[in-house]
């Protein structure tokens, strides 16, 4: 596995009146999509928090648009890890409809939910969290 992939349309509330995609729904469907990924690896956010005491905000977010998307369209999000260092998780997030629309670099970092400080990433999140991770062709 190298990506997770999830589908989300473009409803009519994350579109300007033109019907053209409103970018900040684009941030709100994003963070939908890396909860998304840690549901896969089977630590969704709340179980995350209540048995591991982590946290994971999100401390950079880079976006580059390259097409609109508009009311209707089906978007294939394709979600992958980047790098994972101690405490830190680097995402990519390719989002497509009829053509590539837009791309995001997202670095989250593992923190302990009750003092807000950098915490390492487990050995077993770390593990869960790899099979999404980036390869290329050598």
């Amino acid at each position: 596995m190298s990506a997770l992939e999830v589908t989300r349309r473009l409803r009519f509330g994350h579109c300007d009146p033109s019907g053209i995609a409103y970018f900040p729904a684009y941030v709100d469907m994003l963070v939908g999509v890396t909860e998304d990924l840690f549901e896969a690896i089977g630590w969704p956010w709340p179980k995350l928090m209540k048995e591991r005491n982590i946290s994971t905000p999100t401390v950079t977010l880079n976006v580059s648009f390259a097409h609109p998307g508009f009311e209707g369209d089906d978007l294939t999000w394709r979600c992958a890890v980047a790098a994972i260092g101690n405490s830190s998780l680097d995402l990519t997030h390719e989002i497509v409809a009829r053509q590539p629309l837009w791309r995001a670099e997202q670095r989250l970092v593992a923190t302990a939910a009750d003092t807000h400080r950098p915490v390492p990433w487990p050995d077993d999140i770390r593990a869960a969290l790899a099979q999404y991770r980036e390869t290329t062709d050598a």
